[in-house]
């Protein structure tokens, strides 16, 4: 289509006198793919609805930037700093705005060029632009032209990825709010979350916990992602070191089978991170030094500009490594002075455990669980501690055999929070298979960090929702950890936060001493009101 036809097929429209916002958008896609090699404008009404822009550009297959419709006449100074658009410019890094006669492009959310057609006048006349043809041809060959920018700064690709999870969280609640009946997979797994972890949690509060998994699955499977970083996608992301749960549950949400009112921001998300700079990101990530923990630092840095207050409730707080590394390596010797294990955390000594069932089973003595697990930085820490005590004993070659045999049937994390579970599961797969591959989980295979929520009974009926059983299925395993297994060491972060979200009635009743088989209080002392304790909870720590 030329910018003749363009003009022919608008006055056509608007003189009709019942011309709306959509019915300009046949003539623009055939402009905006007339004008560029390759280019492919897709238009979904039904995405618009759940806060998509109007236009997703792709140049062969792949999104190359955004395009915002208003109708002919909109006052764009004041769409430009609307609420939508000032969420737009923040999330999408290559947009136009444009009501079909004027085009404003933006690159990274600052304004770089702004063109115009011509207008209508007050009679309905077409008056041009001079030169406004060629000025619009140059906007978009421009618009066309912009690359996705590569980033190397976890700062600044959080910062990235919280702008768009936000996009993706607002998405995510729009659909359930609206016709969830049309999103069994989100339904499913929202039914399933209050069945089993959190029974009073609302729409808002789950997209939020969906938009940040779908965020940090994608950051987990480009962690892992092997071939060249262009081949990266959404379709592509996989997650063979996880749980079968993770890998499934990802799938519905955020890869191959993903909802198509969402599917457009997770491709955004994986384009980022396919232009990211991870070798620069996770520079010192898996070194022997690990003065820092990029992706601890990530971790927080995201949160901070997702959703600060979200950080808070939940009790995210980053653990500086020194503290970390003091705890273990204090746990480590009062298991060898006080306790008789030559070896610390690294022992492989045993213990017979009388079951309920009758009868006993051999386990491991130094069991080690972290029940506000997090991202994994205690038990991270714990792993590369007992490989650098195996390393000065002059075992370091047994690292592939000791693995399955001595560590992985005693190290256990319960975490509540998805994202943070997800990244555990990536950290402690990266930090077990060492810098030269040492161990790689097996096919089936799975680490002991079970998403649960450490502060309520165990659930014991499987039916119910799509994800139910998955869910019922972790807790299960953790639940056997709490009942037959004798945990010996308990590390990780206090709740620092003292009023956390994570209240239920199983843990109120013991802590207000509702319990018939031990009636004390944790309100109390000597039964005098304690003036100074503070509701407990389950914090993630990072």
């Amino acid at each position: 289509m030329s910018f003749a036809e363009y003009r022919r097929d608008l006055r056509a429209t608007y003189g009709t006198g019942q011309a709306t916002e959509h019915s300009y958008r046949p003539a623009l896609r055939a402009l905006l793919e007339a004008l560029g090699n390759d280019i492919k404008a897709i238009n979904e009404p039904t995405q618009a609805d759940y806060g998509a822009p109007d236009f997703i550009v792709q140049r062969r297959q792949v999104p190359i930037g955004h395009i915002e419709c208003k109708d002919i006449g909109t006052n764009l100074d004041a769409v430009e700093e609307s609420e939508q658009v000032q969420r737009y410019r923040e999330a999408l890094p290559n947009l136009v705005l444009t009501d079909y006669l004027e085009f404003r492009w933006f690159a990274n959310g600052e304004r770089r060029a702004a063109a115009r057609l011509g207008r209508f006048d007050s009679d309905g006349r077409w008056r041009p632009e001079s030169d406004g043809d060629d000025a619009v041809r140059q906007l978009l060959a421009d618009f066309y032209d912009a690359e996705v920018p590569i980033v190397g700064q976890p700062a600044e690709l959080a910062r990235r990825m919280a702008s768009k999870t936000r996009l993706l969280r607002s998405a995510i609640e729009q659909i359930l709010t609206g016709d969830a009946n049309g999103a069994p997979a989100l339904a499913g797994l929202l039914a399933s979350y209050r069945e089993v972890l959190i029974n009073d949690l609302n729409v808002s509060k789950f997209a939020d916990l969906q938009a940040q998994t779908a965020a940090y699955g994608l950051f987990a499977a480009r962690c892992l992602h092997t071939g060249p970083a262009s081949a990266f996608s959404r379709q592509s992301a996989v997650f063979a070191d996880t749980t079968p749960f993770l890998r499934d549950v990802f799938g519905h949400i955020a890869g191959p089978n993903a909802d198509s009112r969402i599917a457009w921001i997770i491709d955004d998300l994986a384009l980022l991170l396919a232009r990211a700079d991870m070798a620069a990101v996770l520079e010192d990530f898996g070194t022997a030094t690990r003065q820092e923990d990029p992706i601890v630092h990530f971790y927080e840095d995201f949160l901070a500009a997702y959703d600060p207050d979200l950080r808070e409730m939940r009790g995210v707080y980053y653990t500086p490594e020194p503290v970390v590394s003091y705890i273990v390596r204090s746990v480590d010797w009062v298991l060898r002075s006080r306790f008789g294990l030559s070896a610390g955390l690294a022992d492989t000594a045993t213990v017979d455990v009388a079951m309920e069932e009758g009868g006993t089973q051999t386990l491991p003595r130094v069991l080690v669980l972290d029940p506000a697990a997090g991202t994994g930085t205690f038990l991270r820490e714990v792993v590369s501690h007992i490989r650098d005590d195996l390393a000065k004993r002059g075992l370091a070659g047994a690292w592939s055999s000791y693995v399955p045999e001595h560590l992985l049937p005693r190290l256990f994390g319960f975490e509540l929070l998805m994202a943070a579970y997800t990244i555990c599961h990536l950290k402690l797969a990266m930090e077990i298979s060492g810098d030269a591959e040492q161990y790689t989980l097996p096919d089936g295979g799975r680490l002991g960090v079970f998403l649960t929520n450490s502060l309520t009974e165990a659930h014991e009926d499987a039916s119910g929702p799509m994800f139910a059983a998955e869910i019922v299925r972790e807790a299960r395993e953790a639940d056997a950890v709490k009942r037959d297994h004798p945990v010996m060491v308990v590390i990780g972060n206090p709740p620092y936060s003292g009023h956390s979200a994570n209240k239920g009635k199983w843990i109120n009743d013991l802590m207000r001493g509702r319990d018939a088989d031990d009636p004390q209080s944790y309100f109390s002392v000597d039964g005098e009101p304690s003036t100074s304790a503070t509701p407990s909870g389950s914090t993630t720590t990072t």
